[in-house]
């Protein structure tokens, strides 16, 4: 996308709604049941998202990668927006599973779309070539696999699995982490320049941020030809610093972000189209 003009270049907003480990006690709209993600699906479709990155929880609130808990959400929403928001679903350990365990729910699961944290999975105790063949596996069964990089060594470590060859051509794609080892998980649209500046540019990338300036970074991201994640899993709070009513707030006010940089929203459609296509 380096050479397409950003007013040819559909932005695809991704809601984060959960996380592992926000509650409603955190703030009361952060949906935590299978009913409450598919609300919340169907106000941030309306809001402009293109995508949901999902969590799912256990019935007492804690973080689980259970498939059936995971096939129950998915219906849900898919009952409320049908095709219209794909979803991503979290492999994300939480300090909870190993990733032994995070590999094989997503092989039993086989979602359309999956994110991936590299540092969870390429770990001393996955031999490199089982890791191998679970990046071969998730490219032959087109996964839209989100790799999450927290670092540019993150990053350099990815470009090297590429380079050697063991992360065949797939539906990849990247996100870029901002902030996350700052005093205080906040993140600052700077923190995007290392990652861009070691970035091959041969996957699409997208960002996700911590704290108030988190519409910020989305913006910079936006404006530098990149995709976001916003919701409440990262942060509450809207860009003047009041608190979000819930996450379709910041959806909208990244949607209307993209607009005034001139990026045409993209829909469930175009955002299939660039996180699927093989490369």
């Amino acid at each position: 996308m380096e050479n397409m003009l950003l007013a040819d270049a559909p932005l695809v907003i991704t809601v984060a709604p959960n996380g592992a480990y926000k509650t409603p006690g955190d703030h009361p709209a952060v949906p935590v049941t299978p009913a409450a993600l598919a609300a919340e699906a169907r106000a941030c479709l309306d809001a402009g998202a293109a995508m949901m990155h999902m969590h799912v929880r256990r019935p007492d609130g804690r973080h689980s990668l259970d498939v059936e808990d995971y096939r129950v959400a998915l219906a849900a929403v898919r009952q409320a927006v049908g095709d219209a928001l794909p979803v991503q679903v979290t492999s994300e350990a939480a300090g909870v599973y190993r990733a032994a365990e995070q590999m094989a729910m997503v092989r039993e699961l086989r979602p359309e779309a999956v994110s991936i944290g590299l540092r969870e999975i390429a770990v001393p105790e996955v031999p490199e070539h089982e890791l191998a063949g679970f990046l071969q596996w998730l490219a032959a069964e087109r996964v839209m696999t989100q790799i999450i990089l927290y670092d540019v060594a993150d990053l350099q470590r990815l470009q090297a699995l590429r380079a050697r060859g063991l992360m065949p051509a797939g539906a990849w794609s990247v996100l870029f982490v901002l902030g996350r080892y700052t005093a205080g998980q906040t993140s600052s649209p700077r923190d995007l320049l290392p990652f861009l500046q070691a970035f091959d540019q041969a996957l699409p990338w997208a960002m996700c941020a911590f704290g108030r300036e988190e519409h910020a970074c989305a913006i910079a991201a936006a404006a530098m030809g990149g995709h976001v994640r916003v919701g409440f899993e990262n942060n509450l709070k809207l860009r003047d610093g009041t608190t979000a009513p819930g996450n379709a707030a910041l959806v909208a006010q990244a949607a209307e972000g993209g607009r005034v940089l001139g990026r045409p929203l993209a829909n469930a459609a175009q955002a299939r189209t660039l996180y699927g296509a093989v490369r």
